[in-house]
């Protein structure tokens, strides 16, 4: 008896698992030769310059209580304090921390180089703080980099750029080479080239800046001028570092991002091709025009704008994706997770800006704190791949959390009070509150400045008891973050 063959249905094809390359894991190595000792040296520089910005935030608050503003050696030492604050925390801070990581980045050549910079630039921030207690000179709050007038002051500057001068032209002579075939840790060496060309075309702004100034400028007009193309072009440089630390501390936490590293170059070119508006601003319209200002500005809102979102996105979604988190790790997630906050409340006020008032700081404020929350991160990570002890306990991982609390409460206090026309860079008497809104505004920006200064001295209790403890032994050191 014949019987038909039963049919059996074809099996669908199943899809195909997603390749493991989908998700990119940024991650460093740390080398462990004479490299380390320069990068622990710009550490140093760098807490220097905290502990020297957070003496001045004292000197601040002494300047405006009666009685004690007397024993001060200027009348108005508010503003003179204020220029040594601000430069010493966002300036040196920064410079210190790129000097950080641009000697871990780069080859071992040339060690005398950096060397010689680092002691320019400390050298120079010396210069600058203990120029207010010298006499003499006005304190200009000048966009980017105020100053004071004094000789001291002046020649500090001087020298701490020609430290970083020589800082950027051993980094860019010494970068790597990274081929064409870019993994995770190629990604990450691009965008500190990058930011280290960004600071390079920033030096040759002020330079250009101060050739083309007209003589009969003076005062606060003529430092605006003359900063206000390199600052623009040093945002970018600060931007690039944030970027590079997000990437690198989710990568530490276990993430892998979406985000693949051709696409994380990308990003990174895009950033670098804004940079270089900055030159074609200088050629097309003169210094003093306001279509000089205008082309760097929107330089700066588009090109950095459109390469920080997808960054932070796939961050974000790579850290919601990682695997638990081992105890040492808790503070670098901290710091990740608060950095692109803050950042990205100081963007979303920049696009809501109308006229000159303390919305404008409050803008930059919340974008710069959220270059420094990556780099205490980085702090963090790096510790013990320079002979440290890793930080530990609960207060590192509070410490991101308080940091970017008071800062936030700070911004939020200064949004208030600006949506009543309060001015900036006034203190006092001159702030003129007369609406119990204003007075409330301004009073919370003093109490998140407080909780952030609180924040601040975390960070430094915590760096600080880790670098007292016993340094690691050299197999230690064999770190890849």
């Amino acid at each position: 008896m014949n019987t038909l063959p039963i049919l059996q249905p074809e099996p669908r094809p199943q899809a195909a698992p997603p390749p493991a390359q989908s998700r990119t894991h940024y991650a460093f190595a740390v080398p462990t030769d004479a490299r380390v000792a320069l990068a622990r040296g710009w550490l140093h520089l760098g807490l220097a310059a905290l502990i020297g910005s957070g003496l001045f935030s004292i000197l601040l608050v002494v300047s405006r209580t009666p009685g004690l503003n007397r024993l001060l050696p200027v009348a108005d030492f508010f503003h003179v304090a204020l220029v040594v604050h601000v430069d010493l925390s966002v300036l040196v801070w920064f410079v210190a921390l790129a000097g950080m990581l641009w000697s871990l980045n780069a080859s071992p050549r040339h060690l005398r180089w950096g060397q010689a910079a680092l002691a320019l630039a400390a050298l120079g921030a010396l210069a600058m703080s203990l120029a207010p207690f010298t006499g003499g000179g006005e304190a200009v709050m000048a966009n980017y980099i105020p100053v004071l007038t004094a000789p001291l002051f002046i020649a500090g500057l001087l020298v701490f750029a020609a430290g970083v001068g020589l800082l950027v032209l051993r980094t860019l002579a010494n970068a790597p080479r990274l081929g064409l075939a870019f993994d995770g840790q190629g990604a990450l060496r691009f965008g500190l080239n990058v930011a280290a060309v960004a600071t390079a075309v920033a030096l040759l702004s002020f330079g250009w800046s101060y050739a083309a100034l007209p003589t009969a400028l003076a005062g606060k007009a003529y430092y605006e001028i003359l900063f206000w193309g390199g600052g623009h072009a040093l945002q970018f440089t600060w931007t690039l570092l944030m970027l590079v630390a997000w990437l690198w501390l989710a990568g530490a936490c276990g993430a892998r991002m979406p985000l693949s590293p051709r696409v994380t170059l990308l990003m990174f070119a895009l950033a670098l091709a804004s940079v270089f508006v900055t030159p074609y601003a200088y050629v097309a319209h003169d210094v003093t025009s306001v279509e000089h200002r205008a082309l760097l500005t929107w330089a700066m809102r588009l090109g950095g704008g459109v390469s920080i979102l997808p960054v932070a996105l796939a961050v974000l979604v790579g850290l919601h994706a990682a695997p638990p988190l081992a105890h040492e790790a808790r503070p670098w997630r901290a710091a990740v997770l608060s950095s692109v906050l803050l950042f990205g409340a100081g963007g979303l006020i920049g696009v809501f800006i109308t006229g000159s008032n303390v919305r404008i700081p409050a803008h930059y404020h919340g974008c710069i704190v959220g270059v420094t929350l990556a780099l205490m991160g980085l702090v963090y990570r790096l510790l013990p791949a320079l002979g440290y002890a890793a930080p530990q306990g609960r207060l590192a991982t509070a410490q991101p959390w308080v940091y970017a609390l008071g800062q936030l409460l700070h911004i939020i206090g200064l949004v208030w009070s600006g949506g009543y026309g309060v001015q900036r860079k006034v203190a006092g008497a001159e702030q003129v509150l007369r609406s119990p809104g204003e007075i409330a505004g301004m009073g919370l920006m003093g109490l998140g400045g407080a909780v952030a200064i609180i924040g601040g001295l975390l960070f430094l209790v915590v760096v600080l008891r880790a670098m007292r403890r016993r340094p690691l032994d050299a197999t230690a050191l064999q770190a890849v973050a």
